[in-house]
């Protein structure tokens, strides 16, 4: 099982295969034919919100954009769970200061998934605790 990173998933969905790797591109292919990537309902959420705030500019409204992207992708949403909470909690704010990457590291580790991400903080508290899986995008 693959989980996307925001940022992952918009870069794939744009096609912006300039920051995604070609052994990254590899796993999300190979996973997508299986059914096996996801992307956490707190992209969904954080996709929005940078849209509104005039961060992120998308072709279409951030609804169509959604719909679109998980229609075509191939890709499944992950439910922010009790459980993913409840763990999203217990990572302390020192270890990881983002309470959106708290939530999508502990996602993959709900879901025994490969977190893609190129986000340096994540790919720090990997390596640091051992605790969830992570491939660098770039990779």
């Amino acid at each position: 099982m693959l989980l996307l990173d925001t940022h992952a998933w918009l870069w794939t969905v744009e096609g912006d295969v300039r920051r995604v790797g070609r052994r990254s591109l590899r796993m999300i292919a190979a996973a997508a034919e299986r059914d096996r990537v996801r992307v956490s309902a707190a992209s969904v959420f954080e996709i929005v919100a940078l849209h509104t705030a005039g961060r992120l500019r998308l072709a279409l409204s951030p609804e169509r954009w959604i719909e679109a992207a998980l229609e075509n992708s191939g890709v499944r949403l992950a439910e922010v769970s009790r459980d993913v909470s409840v763990d999203a909690g217990l990572i302390p704010r020192t270890a990881l200061p983002d309470p959106l990457d708290r939530l999508l590291v502990a996602t993959a580790r709900q879901l025994d998934a490969t977190f893609l991400t190129a986000d340096s903080d994540v790919l720090a508290y990997a390596t640091r605790t051992a605790n969830v899986r992570v491939h660098e995008l770039a990779r």
